[in-house]
């Protein structure tokens, strides 16, 4: 018998051991700290390229080769080194961050490195979001006194994630104020889906001016495209609208793209008792690594030979607006489900606005990762399992979609009713979980597709402008600078725990 138990104990101590030793090695592997209890957070996937196998399902356009997609935007000019401070800034910032939704976890590191509206923010220590802040901010002053929009990027700046911006804190390559002759300037407005993730080389519109300039220069055309990126996560309608307002609008462009549609798709404005539960995965495996994965290197890859589906939900009940509807929805109504009255009335603010320099829209179908009966892997799709199961908790995949699809209706209807181009990119691109990195935002490979499917339906509307002379437009006067720019952003200083 102590013959037995000790073989026993041996057999169990060796298998401790054993477990121990592979789970330092996996650590040692995918870069996690060797001995700490708590891991950092699973990030997106890059996921798997598989964009080339959409590419015959898309729409052929005449004069474009499909040899653009592989092409990419040219280096950015203005992409420099981070100052050192700021990195250190950052170091320090990702070593003291506290958990998201904790006291003080609001204020993330890219929120460092932009410039807070001063009106907006007041005073630091009195404002939700600067009192978690790292003792410093910087602000703008807004030349009309706005509280919109509630911030800008950093102008001329590389910051230590990766974004790089011009004179006017937008992302993407350098551009001057002023119009240059036989030039078609779009603007690209949005939030997080259009500035995409900072550490991207290149954003969707990066994108699209390539193959706009490469296609243009294939066909002859004594033309120049100027794509510009005014996008910024977080964002909804009301603060596009300031950014066309205050910041698009004096660059006098010739299309404003609205590319948004996350943000305020609130299913709380159709669901009157919201239930409170806590979410958690289905099967008990499932919740076991699930809650393993939080400490252990070797149950995140363990998770990677489970597929699971939706996790349960408690019931709940969808109150549609009686008489809308759900098909073609009459836009005159007041009590449009998801903020969608509050959108378009921004949308008409955006249009009047544009109208004043000559300015058009355009609206696009809104498209993210929401699908009924979606099957997902819970290692290789984590990020887009949490967001679509604990950010978007209690609300079904089903009606996730539902309410999308409503709204996209209500973008198409909007832009026939009012004579706009509509981009539809809900409608060709793929459910594809390889081409998100969580519930809303694209992969790289993601976020090309994307602007390919943007890009095959810009060529048609630029078309019939150019062939009835509307397009490209007399050189309008403008001046050297940009006048909500002329004042740069400051460096504030301030101490929270003191006050």
């Amino acid at each position: 018998m102590k013959k037995f138990l000790g073989n026993a104990l041996l057999a169990l101590v060796s298998g401790v051991f054993c477990l121990a030793a592979a789970e330092v090695a996996m650590r040692a592997v995918d870069g996690l700290p060797l001995f700490s209890w708590n891991l950092p957070p699973v990030g997106g996937t890059l996921g798997t390229d598989t964009t080339a196998r959409y590419l015959d399902g898309l729409p052929r356009v005449d004069g474009v080769s499909r040899d653009l997609f592989a092409t990419d935007p040219p280096p950015l000019p203005n992409r420099t080194k981070p100052p050192e401070e700021w990195v250190a800034l950052d170091r320090r910032m990702q070593r003291d961050r506290a958990p998201p939704g904790a006291n003080g976890g609001l204020f993330m590191r890219w929120d460092m490195f932009k410039a807070w509206n001063a009106a907006f923010i007041g005073d630091p220590c009195q404002h939700v979001l600067a009192k978690s802040a790292p003792g410093q901010l910087f602000v703008y002053d807004p030349p009309t006194g706005a509280e919109r929009p509630t911030f800008r990027f950093l102008p001329n700046a590389t910051t230590p994630i990766g974004l790089v911006t011009n004179d006017f804190g937008w992302r993407g390559p350098p551009v001057p104020f002023a119009r240059s002759p036989r030039t078609v300037r779009i603007v690209f407005v949005g939030a997080s889906t259009t500035a995409e993730i900072h550490s991207y080389p290149s954003s969707g519109p990066e994108f699209i001016g390539n193959w706009l300039n490469r296609w243009a220069a294939a066909r002859g055309l004594d033309l120049r495209f100027e794509v510009l990126n005014a996008a910024r996560e977080s964002v909804g309608s009301t603060d596009i609208a300031a950014i066309v307002r205050h910041e698009v609008a004096a660059l006098r462009p010739d299309l404003v793209v609205y590319y948004e549609g996350g943000n305020q798709l609130q299913l709380s404005t159709v669901v009157k008792d919201v239930p409170k539960a806590v979410p958690r995965p289905g099967g008990a495996v499932s919740r076991w690594l699930r809650d393993l994965a939080d400490h252990s290197a070797l149950a995140r890859r363990a998770e990677g030979f489970v597929d699971i589906p939706e996790w349960p939900k408690p019931p709940y009940e969808i109150s549609w607006p009686a008489g809308l509807d759900e098909f073609d929805p009459d836009l005159k109504r007041s009590d449009l489900p998801v903020n969608l009255n509050t959108i378009m009335a921004d949308l008409d603010a955006i249009r009047a606005d544009l109208a004043k320099v000559d300015g058009e829209l355009a609206v696009a179908s809104f498209h993210w990762m929401a699908k009924d009966g979606l099957v997902l892997n819970a290692g290789r799709h984590k990020p887009i399992i949490e967001g679509l199961n604990v950010t978007y908790f209690p609300y079904r995949y089903r009606d996730l979609q539902r309410l999308t699809d409503f709204e996209n209706r209500v973008f198409k209807k909007y832009a026939a009713t009012h004579g706009l181009p509509f981009i539809d990119v809900a409608g060709l691109m793929p459910h594809d979980p390889e081409l998100f990195s969580d519930a809303v935002h694209n992969t790289p490979q993601g976020v090309r597709l994307r602007a390919w499917i943007v890009f095959l339906q810009l060529v048609p509307i630029i078309e019939k402008r150019l062939a009835s002379g509307v397009w490209p437009k007399p050189v309008p006067a403008m001046g050297e600078s940009h006048p909500a720019f002329k004042t740069p952003p400051r460096h504030i200083k301030f101490d929270c725990k003191a006050s």
